[in-house]
């Protein structure tokens, strides 16, 4: 297939859309390499709007990784508005990339990073327009691979009868292999089609190959089994998982946007993984073991970032930034690193009980002082203990009594609503926290214009989590109880008034949560809503939850399941789950285990700082927790400041 740029067909269209400077391409440290040069071509998705997928450090790292090989090339593409999207069915554009405006049909592969799962009618869209079979199975060796990635990718069923291969974990390392075998397969005559490639990508390690899987259901309605269907295939699939990371330093050069996004920093991720143990966070749970990056790693990355990038915030990326075993040091080195330059710092993720006033002096000492964010998670200490966020109010309470008093002047506070064991009472302690921390900063700043904003969040139990079982709360419940919550943040009109609350309906959750924890029939529910118009669902002004469950019932009801079924039905132990042939590392055991300790109330220790509790990943792995500290101190830099070279 022909690898011309499609632009000149585009241009002509881009004065009749918003925010046309999404689709040109060009930013700064974007890459374009000769087509012609390359053995195997990438073109690597966020199926989002281009603002919110240019910051996606999968993609960015995936990006430099591959165009690093002389061999191959990988070029970008986020997912057009449907203004574009009907002028280009309209005039046959099809969908391209935004390096060399390049058809996708024309690659060997399509890399798809889904972070949530309301991004599957997005890579409908992108297929449609590229004129690729939506099915996997109609495609043959003229048509890119397409190879889903990122956390969704942890159960990829589905949307499994639309993509041919999920990557499961860390991509660094497996798409250099994926790469290997496509390009060894074209360089060898393409034998035996796209079957032989696909059993050779199945051979891969952390690659699962849906079609090669034959799944029977019962008369419950449930799994009876899944099973390969050939020999060459393995019965399970384990995950890729990248170790010593300072020997990953990506991205070296970050993308600097041409239009706004949501994101516009220096990103530096300081360690993955998460041993914290809360129950409700798959991140947490499928990214273990901790690897951190060393303090000589993180300071060399920062450096390279700003001097590329000219951003002037760089955001020190984790799970829970607080937690590296080097963060004071780390934050105080770059803060005199780069003190002059107003070059500030951020930690976008960080516990209470991890962080203290002298870490957020240090972040914000040359830049910005900004508010500062937590996140309890659940309103009262008993349900805090069911999902292990143990955080304490007390412990909340003094940080941010310091911190008002230090001259801050807001906090953000994250929780969840519909969580397991809930009831209305949980919830409403939510209030009574809020009530306290305005108390609490009106004393310790003699001011009255302290702010606390509370942010709350559906819970969706997520696959190889403890709450992979759990019931979800149905949207009325979710709903019922944050109208209620609302009432009690405004009975003291006097504290009330300082107190902002945004919240998310239950609607959109029970539908993530239908995707999250569905099986291959779900697949028939996503390709109906996609023909219906469903486009971009993760934004409430495209949402339709009338169109979703309208699907849903067309198509699962005749096979004896429901979104109920799916969603609000608590599973028993020896239920076979979509995803159970996929190991993320946790012993299945363990989980069950720990999910029946949220039940009782029990308290699980974060095993980076005490013996070993056997969830299974290290041994299941390879691998191992790999923390400092190194001992070592950042050197000084010299700083180039744009400001002082005039």
């Amino acid at each position: 297939m022909t690898a011309a740029s499609v632009f000149p067909d585009l241009e002509a269209l881009l004065p009749r859309v918003s925010k046309p400077v999404q689709y040109v391409g060009g930013e700064l440290n974007a890459q374009l390499k000769d087509w012609d040069a390359a053995d195997v071509r990438w073109a690597l998705m966020y199926p989002d709007a281009y603002e919110v997928g240019l910051p996606n450090q999968g993609v960015q790292i995936l990006y430099e990784v591959l165009n690093e090989r002389v061999d191959a090339l990988a070029e970008r593409c986020y997912s057009v508005w449907p203004d574009l999207e009907a002028l280009m069915r309209e005039h046959g554009v099809p969908a391209f990339t935004v390096d060399g405006h390049r058809p996708l049909g024309a690659f060997d592969l399509l890399g798809v990073s889904f972070s949530t799962e309301l991004g599957y009618t997005n890579l409908l869209t992108a297929l449609d327009l590229a004129g690729i079979p939506l099915h996997a199975v109609d495609r043959d060796e003229t048509h890119p691979v397409v190879v889903a990635g990122g956390h969704a990718a942890f159960n990829p069923e589905p949307v499994s009868r639309f993509v041919d291969v999920a990557a499961i974990g860390d991509g660094e390392e497996v798409v250099g292999d994926i790469t290997d075998v496509v390009r060894d397969w074209k360089a060898q005559g393409r034998p035996g089609g796209r079957r032989e490639l696909l059993l050779r990508l199945a051979a891969t390690d952390g690659c699962y190959v849906p079609s090669l899987y034959e799944v029977t259901y019962g008369e419950d309605g449930g799994i009876a089994a899944v099973e390969p269907v050939d020999a060459r295939v393995p019965r399970t699939v384990t995950k890729r998982t990248t170790t010593e990371l300072d020997e990953w330093p990506y991205p070296k050069a970050p993308l600097v946007p041409l239009a706004e996004t949501v994101h516009e920093r220096a990103s530096v991720e300081i360690f993955r993984g998460c041993t914290r143990g809360c129950r409700f966070c798959q991140a947490g749970m499928i990214t273990r073991p901790v690897r951190e990056r060393s303090l000589e790693g993180i300071g060399k990355m920062v450096d390279a970032s700003v001097r590329a990038s000219g951003f002037d915030e760089v955001g020190l990326l984790s799970l829970s930034s607080a937690d590296h075993s080097e963060i004071a040091e780390i934050t105080k080195g770059l803060a005199d690193r780069y003190e002059g330059t107003n070059t500030s710092l951020s930690l976008p993720s960080t516990r209470v009980d991890a962080f203290n006033i002298d870490l957020a002096n240090e972040i914000s000492r040359n830049g910005r002082r900004s508010g500062l964010t937590f996140a309890p998670e659940g309103g009262s200490e008993r349900i805090r203990r069911v999902i292990n966020k143990m955080v304490s109010e007390e412990d909340l309470i003094r940080t941010v009594s310091e911190a008002f008093a230090q001259g801050w002047r807001q906090v953000k506070l994250y929780f969840m609503c519909g969580l397991p064991t809930e009831e209305d009472e949980d919830v409403l302690e939510i209030a009574g926290m809020a009530h306290r921390v305005i108390k609490a900063g009106r004393a310790a700043s003699g001011r009255n214009d302290v702010r606390c904003t509370i942010s709350i969040g559906g819970f969706v139990p997520k696959p190889h989590t403890p709450f992979q079982w759990a019931a979800q709360a149905h949207p009325d419940v979710v709903d019922d109880r944050l109208r209620k919550l609302r009432a009690a943040v405004n009975a003291d009109r006097k504290i009330g008034r300082n107190i902002g609350m945004r919240y998310h309906d239950g609607q959109p959750s029970l539908v993530e949560g239908l995707l999250a924890r569905g099986d291959r029939r779900v697949g028939a529910v996503i390709e109906r809503v996609w023909r219906e118009g469903g486009r971009f669902d993760g934004w409430s002004e495209h949402f339709s939850y009338e169109r979703w469950m309208t699907a849903a019932a067309a198509e699962l009801e005749p096979l004896g399941v429901s979104v109920d079924w799916y969603t609000t039905r608590e599973r028993g132990r020896d239920e076979v789950l979509p995803w159970d042939h996929l190991d993320s590392g946790l012993e299945r055991d363990w989980l069950w285990d720990d999910w029946q300790d949220a039940l009782a109330g029990r308290e699980q220790d974060d095993c980076r700082w005490t013996p070993c509790f056997d969830c299974g990943v290290c041994p299941s792995t390879g691998t191992d927790i790999e923390v400092g500290p190194s001992g070592t101190t950042l050197l000084p830099l010299t700083v180039v400041n744009p400001l002082t070279q005039r």
